[in-house]
């Protein structure tokens, strides 16, 4: 996860109604995620050449405070990038997410972890070599915000938000050492973000992950 600090006028227009922009020590963050789906279940079934992929994805963060008082910390995505055209439809019509399919690969030796994504001649990469184990990150830490958000929302039209919720258990961190990140984040996400080509990331994060449950969403607004 390589996080950038942004300022919040660049995310203003993506926040779903119903939600703000949730910030860690007043700073406002995009994070670019590789990871992998294993062993991955569709209503409780596995769909044939769908088990195994990456995805890459640009989010951001997001909050909503419920009539019951309960504060939901969430995420939103920019665009998720996947290896199938399948899992890209499926997921734009039932879920509404920005998913598009692009060539993926990537290369878990247990020295480093990486990831590639190439369509039309915008080719991008992002590897790490992985580090000592740091646990789970202290609460209300810069790596807690990054990782632990349980709720996803979903803009589906300028009145409408439908939220998810994400379960898993707390992922352990790794420290990360000769981070490497070439991303043409105009041509990849967006005019938009072409000043984080030249900007550093604030962190870089590698999470040991976990089995993970995404739920059916449900409109809020």
């Amino acid at each position: 996860m390589a996080n950038y600090e942004v300022d919040q006028s660049v995310l203003a227009s993506r926040v779903p109604m119903g939600t703000e922009l949730d910030l860690h020590d007043g700073r406002c963050f995009v994070s670019l995620v590789g990871f992998m789906f294993l062993r991955t279940r569709v209503l409780r079934l596995p769909v044939p050449f769908h088990v195994n992929f990456e995805e890459v994805n640009l989010r951001f963060y997001v909050r909503r405070e419920t009539a019951a008082g309960e504060t939901r910390r969430g995420v939103v995505f920019v665009k998720e990038i996947v290896p199938r055209y399948a899992i890209a439809t499926v997921a734009r019509i039932f879920y509404g997410e920005p998913y598009e399919c692009w060539t993926t690969s990537n290369t878990r030796d247990g020295k480093q972890v990486g990831y590639r994504w190439e369509r039309g001649g915008c080719a991008n990469t992002m590897a790490v070599e992985i580090g000592q184990n740091l646990g789970v990150p202290p609460e209300n830490s810069h790596g807690e915000f990054i990782i632990e958000p349980y709720w996803g929302y979903t803009r589906r039209g300028q009145n409408r938000t439908d939220e998810y919720k994400v379960e898993h258990p707390k992922w352990e961190l790794f420290s990360v050492e000769r981070p490497l990140i070439q991303v043409d984040f105009a041509a990849t996400y967006g005019e938009e973000f072409a000043f984080l080509n030249d900007q550093k990331p604030y962190s870089v994060l590698l999470a040991k992950g976990s089995k993970i449950a995404v739920y059916k969403g449900a409109r809020i607004v």
